[in-house]
């Protein structure tokens, strides 16, 4: 009998932990297991916002392909993904096309721009390693550009953060710890730079414990963050941004605003004919969508509602990776002929977001509330264990946050 062709598409993180896994579950006469992926390197979503704010080198947020997928085990195609086939069970590549039997889809994220005038021409988004690498770029030359015209231009110092969930209050936060850095390195006083962050909802990190939420608006205006609380961007062009607040609109001069306030699934997934919400998918307790028995989505594609509160889960790294583990498990029974698997419901172990300068806030385990250097040290440990779990403790050595405490 001819072993199953094993695609998965994507090296984020339910992508490639579902081929580590893989790897390391079925032997090389149960399937062919391919990964596809544009870049050789997988990325840690989670740390990008660091590289756009230039507190972390982005060597250190991607990892190898290689450094953790087995090649001689998995097949790795280093190529883009064009159209998914599933009436054909085929992939188009760029380069070339590949046929499944089982086909993993774990193609990430695209922003969500919700129609908002300027917004796609003018902001810059936190997508991706290359994206992170341009904002830190352009702050910098904003920097180094403001003391070398003939009139002060104020723009170049007003960063504005659309968003204030995760990603941007994340973001925010490492900026108040690398502008002042940039003010010494550019002569530029810490008192002309402002860092604005703009969310339309009625408190910032919705959805948060509000002692929390309190905790991190007052560690991030000691900082200087300014925050715009229930303000609708309006439009973005190339030198402002417009925002409406209690009926009434502001400008505000900027030519750097940061987009972190929406995202959606993979525009593929939708353009396959698989049933969609922003291109995330429901699926059902083995991943798969309506009618499939031999496609299955993880990650940001994926839409999974959490019962108790009639709401979808949010796409986060903790659920791809639990997905990951739970969808190698299934498919290793599928094709040995196992029983029928348990399923997937997601373990929410707690939820940390980082503020920068070694603090942070976090939920853990049974509601259990972190704030400063313990929750910025369960942050480290959750980083780690996820590196441990893809590569090992010689990945955790090479990449790794093991500064715990700072004393």
């Amino acid at each position: 009998m001819k072993s199953p062709n094993i695609v998965i598409l994507g090296a984020g993180y339910g992508g490639i932990m579902t081929a580590v896994k893989l790897q390391k579950k079925l032997g090389a006469n149960d399937a062919k297991i391919t990964l596809v992926n544009k870049h050789d390197y997988h990325y840690q979503t989670t740390w990008l916002h660091e590289n756009a704010a230039g507190t972390l080198h982005h060597d250190r947020t991607r990892i190898k392909i290689k450094d953790v997928v087995n090649t001689s085990r998995v097949d790795f195609v280093q190529d883009t993904v064009t159209e998914i086939k599933q009436d054909e069970k085929k992939v188009l590549l760029e380069n070339s096309e590949l046929n499944y039997d089982y086909l993993v889809i774990g193609l990430g994220f695209e922003a969500a721009t919700f129609g908002i005038p300027g917004l796609q021409e003018n902001a810059y988004m936190i997508n991706n390693i290359n994206s992170s690498r341009l904002i830190r770029q352009h702050i910098e030359y904003n920097f180094a550009k403001y003391n070398n015209e003939a009139e002060p231009n104020e723009e170049r110092l007003n960063i504005v953060v659309g968003g204030a969930g995760f990603t941007g209050i994340e973001f925010v936060g490492e900026l108040a710890n690398r502008v002042p850095e940039l003010c010494k390195e550019y002569d530029i006083p810490r008192e002309k730079v402002r860092i604005i962050n703009v969310e339309a909802a009625p408190t910032a990190l919705p959805g948060f414990d509000p002692a929390l939420v309190e905790y991190a608006m007052n560690s991030l205006e000691a900082r200087g963050v300014e925050f715009k609380i229930g303000a609708m961007i309006k439009e973005v062009t190339e030198n402002k941004l417009v925002f409406e607040k209690d009926e009434e609109r502001e400008e505000i001069a900027t030519n750097t605003v940061v987009w972190a306030a929406g995202v959606r699934g993979n525009s593929l997934v939708e353009n396959a004919g698989f049933e969609s919400n922003r291109g995330r998918t429901p699926v059902d307790g083995q991943l798969r969508p309506k009618g499939y028995d031999d496609v299955f989505i993880v990650g940001d594609c994926s839409l999974i509602m959490n019962e108790e509160s009639g709401r979808p889960y949010p796409p986060t790294a903790q659920i791809a990776i639990q997905q990951a583990e739970h969808l190698a498990g299934f498919l290793t029974s599928q094709i040995r002929g196992g029983g029928h698997e348990e399923d997937f419901v997601p373990n929410i172990q707690g939820t940390v977001a980082s503020l920068g300068d070694d603090d942070a806030i976090g939920v853990i385990f049974d509601g259990k509330k972190l704030f400063g250097w313990q929750a910025s040290a369960m942050k480290k440990i959750i980083d780690n264990r996820y590196l441990l779990k893809l590569g090992g403790l010689p990945l955790v050595l090479k990449k790794g946050k093991l500064n715990f405490f700072n004393f």
